[in-house]
This record gives C-alpha cells, sequence and structure tokens, in this order.
C-alpha cells in the first residue's frame, strides 16, 4: 500500500491504508505544494531572475554551482535533488514519502503477452506498443466488453481484444483515425470496432454492462470520461491520464467533493498545471538537442526584445518549424520580430543576443531543476482528486504505476470497479 509519512509530519497530516487513505494522501499533498509555490510557480524562462532567489540564495548557489553532467544526472533524479536541496528547505526530505505510489507492472512476462507482436503491430510506434501491452497487462484479467475512449487508430483496442473474449469498441472524433484504424482491424481480423464519436457532447453513449478504458486521453478528455462514466455507473472504469493542462478552463476545477471544499485547497492555472507533465524522458536525443537550441535562440531573441522596446517583460512568440532552423539565429530573430510587428535595427548584434541567450539557457536549466521536484507531486495530486472522486461515487480504486518511467513519465492508472449497492457516504 501507499508509503507513509513520519508521524506528525505536514501538521499531523499522514498517510494510512484505512478508508479515506486518497483524500489524506491528496491533503499532504496539498499541503507541501501550498507551502513551496513560490518555489515552483515562478517559470525561470519568463522571470529570469525569480523571486524566491533573494529569500533562498543558498539553494541558488547550490543549484548554479551544478555542472551541466549534474544538471543532466538530477533532472532524472529529482528524489536525490530533493534530499540535497533539503539542507535548505527542510520538508523536501519528504519527497520519496509523498510520490511513493504501489507498483501495479506486471511481470515482464505477463507485459510481454498482452503485448502485440511486431508482425501485428503495423503502424504502431514500437514505445506505443509496449506501453498499450504493459496497461493491457495490469487491467487482466478483462472481463466485460470494452469501450476504447480516445482510442485513435485502436492500437489500445487491439491490444485488449487479443487478451478479451468479448468485442472491443473504440470512440474516436476523427475520421481519418476511424477509417485507417477499421483498416488494420479488417487485416488482421481483430475483434475491435471503431467509431467516430466526439466524446465531449453533453451525453456519450455507453452502452451498460462495458468496462470503459483509455490510455493517455488528454486533459478535458479523460476528465470527460470519469465524469461522464460515473454517472453512467460503469461497471470498471480504467485509465493512464495525460496532458492535464489540456482544458477549456483557466482554472483547474477539482472533480471530487472533498477537494472542492477543502479549504487552503491549491489553486492551479492552465499554464501551472504544463509543469506536471514537463518531462522528456522519452524523447530522442536529436530532439533533446534541437529543443535545447530552440530554446537558447528563444531567450536570446526575448533578451533582443526586452532592449529593444524597453520593456522588461517576456514577450511570447508562436511555434517555430524546426524545419527552418537550418536558417539560423539571426532569421528566427526576424521571424519573431515579424510576429510581433517588431522591427529589429540593421546594426543588430546577433553573435552577442545568441550568447545572451545560451547563458540564459544555462541559468534556466538550473532554476528549472527545483521545480522539477514537484512535477510528481502536482501530478499526483491531480490524480489523487481523481481518485477521490471515483470513491465517492462509489467505486473501489485501485491506484498505482502501471509501467516503468523510462516508457513513459505518464504511468500512472487509475483501475476503478463500481460497488455494488449504494453509493458510500463520505467518510
Amino acid at each position: 500500500m501507499f508509503g507513509c509519512l513520519p508521524t506528525g509530519a505536514l501538521s499531523g497530516v499522514s498517510v494510512s491504508s484505512a478508508t479515506g487513505s486518497l483524500y489524506s494522501r491528496w491533503k499532504a499533498l496539498n499541503k507541501w505544494l501550498v507551502r513551496h509555490q513560490i518555489i515552483w510557480q515562478p517559470a525561470p524562462f519568463i522571470e529570469p531572475v525569480p523571486g524566491w532567489i533573494h529569500s533562498h540564495l543558498d539553494l541558488a548557489q547550490l543549484l548554479m554551482g551544478l555542472s551541466d553532467a549534474e544538471c543532466a544526472e538530477l533532472d532524472g533524479e529529482p528524489a536525490k535533488l530533493a534530499s540535497m536541496a533539503a539542507q535548505y528547505l527542510p520538508e523536501l526530505a519528504l519527497y520519496a514519502n509523498l510520490v511513493d505510489v504501489p507498483e501495479l507492472a506486471p511481470k515482464p512476462a505477463d507485459v510481454l503477452e498482452a503485448t502485440l507482436p511486431e508482425i501485428r503491430a503495423r503502424d504502431m510506434p514500437g514505445r506505443k506498443r509496449e506501453q498499450a501491452g504493459a496497461f493491457t497487462a495490469a487491467l487482466k484479467p478483462l472481463q466485460q466488453p470494452i469501450l476504447d475512449w480516445c482510442c485513435g487508430k485502436g492500437h489500445l483496442s487491439r491490444t485488449l481484444a487479443a487478451q478479451s473474449q468479448s468485442l472491443v469498441k473504440g470512440y474516436e472524433w476523427n475520421s481519418k483515425l476511424v477509417a485507417d484504424g477499421n483498416r488494420l482491424v479488417a487485416h488482421f481480423g481483430d475483434s475491435v470496432q471503431i467509431h467516430c464519436q466526439d466524446v465531449m457532447v453533453p451525453h456519450v453513449p455507453l452502452p451498460d454492462g462495458t468496462h470503459v478504458a483509455a490510455l493517455h486521453a488528454c486533459g478535458d478528455l479523460h476528465r470527460q470520461l470519469l465524469i461522464q462514466g460515473a454517472a453512467a455507473e460503469v461497471p470498471r472504469l480504467s485509465l493512464s491520464p495525460c496532458c492535464y493542462h489540456k482544458t477549456a478552463d483557466g482554472l483547474y476545477k477539482p472533480l471530487s467533493e472533498r477537494a472542492t471544499k477543502h479549504e487552503g485547497r491549491l489553486v492551479l492555472s492552465r499554464d501551472a498545471m504544463r509543469l506536471a507533465v514537463r518531462e522528456t524522458v522519452t524523447a530522442p536525443t536529436g530532439v533533446r538537442e534541437q529543443t535545447t537550441t530552440l530554446n537558447q535562440w528563444r531567450l536570446g531573441f526575448d533578451g533582443l526584445q526586452r532592449s529593444l522596446r524597453g520593456v522588461d517583460e517576456y514577450l511570447p512568440v508562436p511555434s517555430y518549424s524546426p524545419q527552418l532552423m537550418h536558417q539560423g539565429f539571426a532569421a528566427f530573430c526576424h521571424w519573431a520580430a515579424s510576429k510581433k510587428q517588431l522591427v529589429l535595427p540593421a546594426h543588430t548584434d546577433f553573435d552577442t543576443w545568441l550568447a545572451h541567450g545560451v547563458q540564459r539557457h544555462k541559468d534556466v536549466r538550473r532554476y528549472e531543476l527545483i521545480r522539477h521536484v514537484f512535477r510528481r507531486p502536482m501530478e499526483l495530486w491531480l490524480v489523487l482528486d481523481y481518485a477521490v472522486f471515483l470513491e465517492e461515487q462509489g467505486y473501489g480504486v485501485r491506484f498505482g504505476r502501471f509501467c516503468a518511467r523510462s516508457l513513459t513519465p505518464r504511468n500512472l492508472l487509475l483501475d476503478a470497479v463500481k460497488k455494488k449497492g449504494a453509493r458510500e457516504r463520505l467518510s
């Protein structure tokens, strides 16, 4: 079960395996995140000197003293950085307990059995194939007809169908993906039907007795599943959420009644929620290098535009096509300036501003490190709200990791089974 916080930690908030432990964990994370909001909320990419530096100078000096190699190591080991930084922020010592969740990942042999063979995984990227296999293995046994929510081409649908005795249906709004998916189904003879369905309509058709599953449905899409699935009292609901910030609302609205009414609840903006998914452990090396260069350019242009405008504030610019990067930094600056109706002086020293961007990127990388300690706690805060909501709707909830972080950082699984009888009262 869940790891427990030390007795008396966070002003008496502790975690146990007793009824209500999901809410207890949520409260502990809420208190911890609120107390450290001054550290994780400022975005160094936008604020060259985050305000917390003045009150935590020793922590800033620790970060600025790190080498590039140490930064790369610590970005993948937030527990180690939390332990190092705890001498300046003592409650960071609680990090390991706060993020500890049960291991739901099945044995490798069971995952291999549930993963589609490569010969049957046409158009399915290798990592997606493995994720679908791990997710499916964690849900076995599959005892009801299944609906794959936001199924795309049906990669998960086809994986689930191979492990189920029942028909698997998929809902996908993109008609091209529906057509492509059904062609794959027909070719391989899978027991799958993919339907063109917008899941954001007020009343999504959910057949009785259906197990609804979703692997990495984004933001409002997975929240809609929780709301609609619970309202329809589906017998089982399983999801691994992703991209929490993809929402039409400017501020996060908790789903659970207890989180909604909690005094001192953390208020998260859409931009703040991006922190929960700001990881690139699965990105290829070339993509990471390209991202680094582009960020250096953006920061170089940021310094240039602040100087040019005489206004010390960040000016966001649209996405830049990687295909244009061969044109160089100067071309990027002219492009960015045109997007913001700025005219660059003919004598602009692009080499100086590029050097400025490279240095800013070094600083940003180090200041961002401490923010990254709060990524997983924020994600757990969000997912535990979902879990508490499902408990309130009369579900028994299994919660934990369904695969290793190296396969996907979005490896949390909520697996909820409807309890028989009326909804349980809140404890």
